[in-house]
């Protein structure tokens, strides 16, 4: 069992607020994570229709069954619980008492914020980052990865990548986005999902979309904001600031799992990977995640964006701290030229004070500093975000 690197802040927040709720994508750990963390702790899962009809029916009586708090699985499933739960905390004022998981962000925030404001702290965890499967020792192909993906069970029960995400996105994705919208045109939708995932890594134009689906820009929006709130998609906003020059105002979009990616575009085989037009982009929203997933394993707000303007300056990605910024280029090339460097010393151009080092993530093992720039193996990516 892969130790996940989130498991230290959960422990913290736990001695902090008397409710801890872990969001995030189906299949990424959760329930593993809550129950290795708090070994102790009573477990019960709402999925089960039986445990969602005794919490349902009589919350007061279902909860009284938990005198010492509990972990709750899925707790969207029964949000009037979080009602009982808030006079119970209220009253009890135990720090940790209830551990609650919870796979769709707008019913769950909805919940949360009108019933336990102050009271619990929110996580989300992501599927495995390169450093948390860098445990088992094993070396991956760049390919290797961004077929597999990075959910557990992939890699725990050695499952083939192509049924497992077949699967996967009949089981939770389309069945999901059922519940929180009025599908009345599936195939639309896979059409949809399908050209999105061959649109990662570029400026997001709805209108285009649109087009191509035979649906209404308005309706693209609304899909989009579906998948994004069930943790399939990240938006990656823009950065803005004046620099005197017009800046692009629409957001990239990535899949909060690579794996997911390569299965909508149609790869079976690992080494079709080589060959895709798309391996670049598949890599870069690799290394997106991984910078994402190691803020949210540390309980942070992302503080990432991209960067590109009208005259054609970009950045795949800034990482904003404190009063710096930090550009990263992202290349999936494994051999090292200058020419590579374009982006981020542009972007210090502009940018001034603000830039005292970027970084070049590539696919090539060899690491060295360039000026203001150090360039690093994908591997390393983790590195480039401090971590207590």
């Amino acid at each position: 069992m892969l130790k996940r690197h989130i498991e230290k802040e959960l422990k913290n927040l736990s001695r902090d607020y008397p409710v801890v709720t872990v969001v995030g994508p189906r299949q990424s750990g959760k329930t593993t994570l809550v129950q290795k963390t708090f070994p102790k702790k009573a477990y019960c899962s709402l999925e089960d229709p039986d445990m969602r009809e005794l919490a349902t029916a009589d919350p007061r009586k279902f909860l009284n069954e938990y005198p010492q708090g509990a972990i709750f699985d899925e707790i969207q499933r029964a949000p009037q619980l979080l009602s009982y739960i808030q006079t119970i905390v209220d009253r009890r004022k135990i720090s940790g008492m209830f551990i609650l998981t919870g796979s769709h962000q707008p019913n769950l925030h909805n919940s949360i914020n009108q019933s336990l404001a102050g009271r619990t702290a929110l996580l989300t965890l992501y599927p495995l980052s390169l450093s948390e499967l860098a445990q088992t020792k094993k070396p991956y192909a760049t390919q290797e990865l961004l077929w597999n993906g990075f959910f557990p069970s992939i890699y725990d029960k050695k499952l083939n990548p192509t049924r497992f995400y077949k699967n996967y996105y009949q089981t939770y994705v389309e069945r999901d986005v059922r519940q929180l919208i009025n599908l009345k045109d599936l195939a639309a939708f896979q059409s949809f999902i399908k050209l999105l995932a061959g649109r990662i890594g570029q400026i997001f134009n709805y209108i285009s979309l649109s087009n191509d689906v035979g649906v209404s820009a308005a309706t693209i929006k609304h899909w989009v904001s579906i998948l994004e709130a069930s943790y399939i998609v990240y938006k990656l906003k823009p950065y803005f600031n004046n620099f005197h020059k017009r800046m692009i105002k629409s957001p990239k979009i990535y899949f909060t799992d690579v794996g997911l990616v390569t299965y909508l575009l149609g790869i079976e085989h690992m080494d079709q990977i080589k060959r895709d037009p798309l391996r670049g982009h598949l890599f870069e929203n690799m290394v997106i995640l991984e910078l994402l997933k190691t803020r949210a394993n540390q309980g942070l707000e992302p503080n990432l964006y991209f960067f590109r303007d009208s005259h054609g300056n970009e950045v795949d990605c800034l990482y904003h701290t404190a009063n710096r910024i930090i550009p990263i280029e992202i290349k999936s090339a494994e051999t090292f030229n200058t020419s590579l460097l374009q982006g981020v010393k542009k972007f210090k151009s502009l940018a001034g004070d603000k830039v005292e080092k970027g970084y070049l993530i590539y696919a090539g093992q060899k690491e060295q500093q360039v000026n203001f720039v150090k360039i690093i193996n994908f591997q390393n990516t983790r590195k480039i975000i401090p971590t207590s």
